[in-house]
This record gives C-alpha cells, structure tokens and sequence, in this order.
C-alpha cells in the first residue's frame, strides 16, 4: 500500500458534500472550508441571498435555498444533488434553531419545531444520503454541541439541549448500523463560538465572563478553530473514526 501525504489525506478534491445551516456563522465557515481543501459543496439554507454571497467568487460552491425541517424539500435537495453531482461523500448536518430566552417552565410548542429541525431533519438527510450512497464511502458530521454533552444551565434552553443531545444519541447509532456499509458517522461538539444565535448572549459582559471562567482557555473560539476537526472526519484522515463525538471546546468539557 502506497503511502499517503498529510496533504493527500486531507484532499476534498472530487468529493461532494452537502452542509446545511449554510447562509451565516459555523456553517458558512464549513462551506469555505471544505471547498477550499477541494470538495464541490452545496450549501444549504433558507436565506437564498446569503447563500449566494457565500458561493461569489467560489465555484466550488452551489447555492441552494431549503428549509431543512420540511421533508418535501429535504427529498427535493437530495434529489437535486444527486441528479447534478451524484451521490454526496460528506454531509455536514449543521442547521439548527433555537427556542429563544424563554425560561424553560414556558417552552411548549416550540420544542417539537426545533426537535424537527434539529434532529428529524439530520436524521431523515443521513437516510437519504446514505441510499443514495449504495455501498460508497459517505461521512457523515452531525454538528451537535457542548450543551448536548453537558449542562450549561442557565444558559441554553431544554428543546435545544435535547436536540443537540439526541444528535449524539444518533450519530452512534447511524454508525453501528451501517458501519459495514461504508458509511462514519461522527458528532462535532463545538463549545462557545460567536454565531447569530447567540449574539445577545456575547453582548452581555457578564455572559463572556462566564464563559471565560468556565473554559480552560480562559475564551471563546474562533471559527477558524473548527476547520482541523471539520477536515480530519469529513476526510480520508478519518477512515477508521466512527460514532464519535469530537468537542472542540477550549476544554469546557474536561472541567
């Protein structure tokens, strides 16, 4: 067997994935990302204009407007994807919601939306994906979080710690499944990072201390701080990592 370079490891080119929650924050840094290491990559969301900003300049990546919680249009992407670039190598499941500052005895009809589009909708893309897969080698990274591993009362509401908890509790079994099929599947546990849905909290002084307190790196991370880890499993780096969850949380975790 010939011996790889670290740069061959890592090389996206000729793959196609897909990364949803793509028109802002985390999941717009995963589109560059995974582009620039050479993967043709549709990114997904339902702000069309944001999408389209994202893929200016970048031919590497495909705009395309979906709401990752509607089933009709999770066929209709699939669909789509498949028909124009064949079956996908990296699904990066990012898209989430939250359910607001509500305190938690006043959640009710939210958690079942944000259940919808964090957790059904991933799983329901996993499904897809790995049909149409049909044997070939996918990746699958479920972009889960800190609060799905631990508590962080009282930060972060109950629909969205269930969520993100569940999509752990589905990554292992999306991996025992269909390990033998070609298919890993792997959690990604950001801690605190900056994103729209969490900008009042990084507005507040008070709430960045907090942070800053409780993480061993004494602050918050960086986008960029991410792209390691979004490589290593969407890539060959990773061929023998399945049914993990990988926190890259400045060691919020390790408390």
């Amino acid at each position: 067997m010939s011996v790889r370079t670290p740069a061959e490891i890592f090389d996206l080119t000729g793959r196609t994935a897909l990364v949803t929650g793509a028109s802002s924050g985390l999941g717009a840094r995963f589109a560059q990302t995974l582009a620039a290491a050479g993967a043709t990559v549709w990114a997904a969301a339902r702000r069309k204009e944001r999408l389209e900003a994202l893929a200016a300049g970048e031919p590497r990546i495909r705009p395309v407007a979906g709401d990752v919680s509607s089933e009709a249009d999770r066929v209709a992407l699939m669909e789509r994807i498949v028909g124009e670039t064949g079956p996908l190598d990296v699904l990066v499941n990012n898209a989430g919601v939250g359910s607001g500052a509500k305190p938690l005895h006043e959640e009710s009809a939210a958690f079942a939306q944000v259940l919808e589009t964090n957790l059904t909708g991933p799983f329901h893309l996993a499904q897809l994906a790995a049909r149409a897969a049909d044997g070939r080698e996918l990746s699958i990274v479920n972009v889960s979080s800190i609060v799905g591993v631990v508590a962080t009362a009282p930060r972060g509401g109950a629909s969205y710690a269930a969520g993100k908890a569940g999509l752990i509790g589905l990554t292992r079994q999306l991996a025992g499944h269909w390990g033998t099929r070609g298919v890993r599947a792997n959690a990604l546990a950001p801690g605190w990072f900056r994103t729209e849905m969490n900008d009042a909290m990084f507005d507040d002084p008070a709430s960045v201390k907090w942070i800053e307190r409780n993480t061993m790196v004494r602050r918050a991370g960086t986008p960029a701080e991410l792209d390691g880890a979004l490589l290593f499993l969407a890539s060959s780096a990773s061929t023998y990592c399945t049914g993990q969850v990988l926190a890259i949380d400045g060691g919020w975790t390790a408390r």
